[in-house]
This record gives structure tokens, C-alpha cells and sequence, in this order.
């Protein structure tokens, strides 16, 4: 049984601290909105529907010192993580779920509105998820090997995932599915997170390095490669971790279909295309550090941004909780988030 990522317990919020997976399992008690948007800028909770969900239990935490505590939360929280646009959106369902409670509003008025929009965030993640999956499932075939890349399971939303969902949704609709999983430098997701999450559920999955990625597609039987995302301009060029596009013009020249996996809340129609997706730098000392706990020289120059983007012309298909879009992107994207 997997742990629960984001729960509200009491007057606080606990936060499966993924850092410390796969070593151990242990949790983090967040009594202030400070303490959550911490735990997002260092990767203790990550994948960008859940961090959509924490920022908004984030400021459910401010609540009760007033409308004017609440709001610097929100100010706070949205400069944690620039690229997944899902924290963007659940901050802004939040300031409008806000807005509905009188200015002279009993004390707890404003702190009961904000957690319930939280926990109605959460769910219909799990539901969406849910339903993503299922339409994912049905694009791969009964006996099948997929390839994935960084996390995106039950660990990186509000439960059974967007890839992963897609790989669960195939199993419980009685497919066979075999596992590669890529490690994802620098910081591991695939190796720590996406492996551990598949082995709790008994998956047959093996891990790999991400510059193996060529050799097992030119040598073995690869069906799909699916992934999550971060966020997805109006194009359907897609925003996601590290190493991503590498993986779509490899799968490309080898006709194998690449399909990535996410929620209606992951697109940003605002962006007419990815090149004006902003894309985070992270520390140096995450590409630093090397096996063993040793550290390369200070003196050497380190380029480290956390995603890349992934252009339409390279995706299969996008899969949603409303059903599968397919290319042309553009005019099924308009035609989603219109409804």
C-alpha cells in the first residue's frame, strides 16, 4: 500500500517527505505555509499536480490570521516552482473560492471555504487521474512493454497517477505491462521514486540508466513511451523532465508512439507554443554530487535546468481525463478547455 503524498490531519498538513524515499518512509507536519513552499522548492514534495495540492492546503494553513495572511501564502507559494502550471491554477481556484467569503465573515468562515477547496482539489485529481488512466489504457496493447521517464504516479498527484495511472488503469483492465523505468538524473526520480512506487504495486519494472534509453529501444521490444508533464502550451508542446525530449526523438526514429499523460490543469493556453514555457534552473551542487556522496570541484561550470520541452510534432497522443487528444493538437486542446 503506498503512502498517502498530501493529507490534511487535524489542524495540520503532512507531506510524505520524498527525499528520503526509497531508504524510508517518513513525513513531514507543515503548520505554516512557509514550511510547505520549503518542501516544494526542495523536491520534499514534487510532481506538479501535488504540488498543486499542497500550495492549496499551503494556504488553508494561513487562513485563520486573516484574508490579508492568506494572500502573502499565496504570493509565497506561487514563486516556489515557475514551470508547473498546476500550482498557478490551484492558487488561483483558491483567491477565487477566497472571494466568495464576506470581508466581514465570521473568523473560521475564510479557513473552512479554503480547506474545502483544497480537498476538492485533491479529489478530483484522484478522479481525474482515474479516468485519465483508463483512456490511456486503451491505447496499449494487451501484452505490452512501456518506457517512462522521472515520476509521474501516484507519488507525483493526489493518487494513482498520470503515466503510471495509464500503466495501473491497463492492469486493471487485465493487460499485461512490463516496466523500464529511467533513472533521471540528476536526482534520481526514476530510480528512487518511479521503480519503488512500481515494486509496491508488484509490477515487473527495471531500471535503467537514461543513456541507455537508445540501446534498449534498438534492442528490445518497446510499445510506448508515456510521461507526465509539467505544463503543455496551446500547440501541445510539452514541458517535462529533464531528459524527456531525448526520449521522444529517439521513440520518433524508432516508431515507437510517445504519449504523454496529464490532467486538463497541466495545460496553459496562454502559451501559444513551448518556447515561452519558463524553464526552473536548479542548484549546481544537484549535478555536483556523485555516487558515494563525493563532490566534483567547485571551479567547474554547472547547467542545470530541471525540464526541457518536448515538441508536438514528436507526442502520439496527450492523454487527459476527458479521453486522448491527437495531432493536430491545437484545435483539440481549444476545444477541451473551452468545455
Amino acid at each position: 500500500m503506498l503512502p498517502q503524498v498530501v493529507s490534511w490531519e487535524g489542524n495540520r498538513l503532512s507531506l510524505l517527505d520524498q527525499r528520503r524515499l526509497p531508504s524510508c518512509v517518513e513525513f513531514l507536519k507543515c503548520e505554516a505555509a512557509e514550511e510547505v513552499a520549503v518542501a516544494i522548492e526542495t523536491l520534499a514534495v514534487r510532481g506538479a499536480p501535488a504540488i498543486g495540492i499542497a500550495a492549496a492546503f499551503g494556504v488553508a494553513l494561513e487562513t485563520r490570521g486573516g484574508r490579508a495572511e492568506a494572500l502573502r501564502a499565496v504570493q509565497r507559494l506561487a514563486v516556489t516552482r515557475p514551470t508547473a502550471v498546476n500550482l498557478f491554477w490551484a492558487l488561483r481556484r483558491v483567491e477565487e473560492r477566497m472571494k466568495t467569503v464576506p470581508e466581514d465573515a465570521p473568523g473560521d468562515a475564510l479557513f473552512s471555504v479554503v480547506l474545502e477547496e483544497a480537498k476538492t482539489i485533491q479529489r478530483e485529481d484522484l478522479e481525474g487521474n482515474r479516468a485519465l488512466g483508463r483512456a490511456g489504457a486503451a491505447l496499449l496493447p494487451d501484452d505490452c512493454t512501456v518506457l517512462t521517464h522521472c515520476n509521474a504516479g501516484a507519488l507525483a498527484t493526489g493518487g494513482h497517477g498520470t503515466a503510471l495511472g495509464v500503466i495501473r488503469s491497463a492492469r486493471e483492465a487485465g493487460k499485461t505491462v512490463r516496466v523500464y523505468a529511467c533513472e533521471t538524473r540528476p536526482l534520481l526520480q526514476g530510480a528512487r521514486l518511479t521503480v519503488w512506487e512500481l515494486m509496491q504495486d508488484g509490477f515487473d519494472v527495471t531500471l535503467l540508466c537514461d543513456n541507455m534509453a537508445a540501446s534498449l529501444m534498438k534492442s528490445r521490444r518497446i510499445d510506448a513511451v508515456i510521461v507526465g508533464a509539467d505544463r503543455i502550451a496551446a500547440n501541445g508542446d510539452t514541458a517535462n523532465k529533464i531528459g524527456t525530449y531525448s526520449h521522444a526523438l529517439l521513440a520518433k526514429h524508432f516508431g515507437i508512439p510517445f504519449y504523454v499523460a496529464a490532467p486538463l490543469s497541466t495545460f496553459d493556453a496562454s502559451l501559444s507554443s513551448g518556447e515561452d514555457i519558463p524553464i526552473e534552473e536548479r542548484a549546481a551542487d544537484e549535478v555536483r554530487k556523485l555516487p558515494g556522496g563525493g563532490m566534483l570541484p567547485e571551479e567547474y561550470s554547472i547547467w542545470n535546468p530541471a525540464f526541457d520541452v518536448t515538441d508536438a510534432s514528436l507526442i502520439s497522443a496527450i492523454i487527459t481525463e476527458k479521453s486522448a487528444i491527437v495531432p493536430p493538437f491545437a484545435e483539440g486542446i481549444a476545444s477541451f478547455l473551452s468545455k
